[in-house]
Formats: structure tokens, sequence, C-alpha cells
């Protein structure tokens, strides 16, 4: 049994703080509009940057590296979220997406 939390893309409040683990060009690709990015190599050296107090829907391609993410970020006190499915689920929800430049976001 997992200390955190996973829910499906429709489950997920609309004012949500979501976290992108990927590396830089997934992020690039195609993102959860207004999600933050810090990728999982990262997350160890960036905790600081991150709020405890807040609920974090962390966010992959497929769930395995958020679902990571989440066990670690629970295990130092902070609320994570993992979301199954990841980006894939996200797209194929119709949830909004943006992307670097003018391109039509996309997850690969």
């Amino acid at each position: 049994m997992s200390a955190f939390e996973t829910v499906d893309v429709n489950e997920i409040p609309a004012d949500a703080a979501i976290l992108d683990v990927r590396e830089d060009d997934e992020w690039a690709l195609g993102r959860a509009a207004g999600a933050q990015h810090i990728p999982l190599g990262q997350l160890p050296d960036r905790l600081e940057e991150l709020d405890p107090d807040t609920d974090y829907y962390l966010i992959c391609r497929t769930g395995g590296r958020s679902a990571r993410a989440a066990e670690f970020m629970t295990g130092r006190g902070y609320s994570a979220i993992n979301v199954a499915g990841g980006s894939g689920a996200w797209l194929e929800a119709g949830k909004p997406m943006e992307a670097d430049g003018d391109a039509e976001p996309t997850v690969k």
C-alpha cells in the first residue's frame, strides 16, 4: 500500500497545483496548462521550491515517474497526489494543454 493517493485526471480540481516531473524535452512538447515543472531527477535538490502546505498533483507521461515523485515527497512531509495515466490521460480527456512555440501540444 502506498502512502500517497492516486487519482484520475477527471478528479483533479480546476485550481489544482500540478507538478510535471518529466524531462525538459517532454515538457516542451505538451503539458497541462499552468503546470509547474521540476524533472524527477532534480526534485531532491529543488524540493524547497515547493510549499509543504500545498496539495500537489504529480504528472509524468504515464504515471510511473510521478508515483516515484509522490512517494519521495510524501516521505518528506509534502502532500503529493499521483495522476493516473499521466499526461497521456490528460490529453485523451481533453484537458487544457500548452506547448512551447506554436506547435499543437502532444505527449511523447
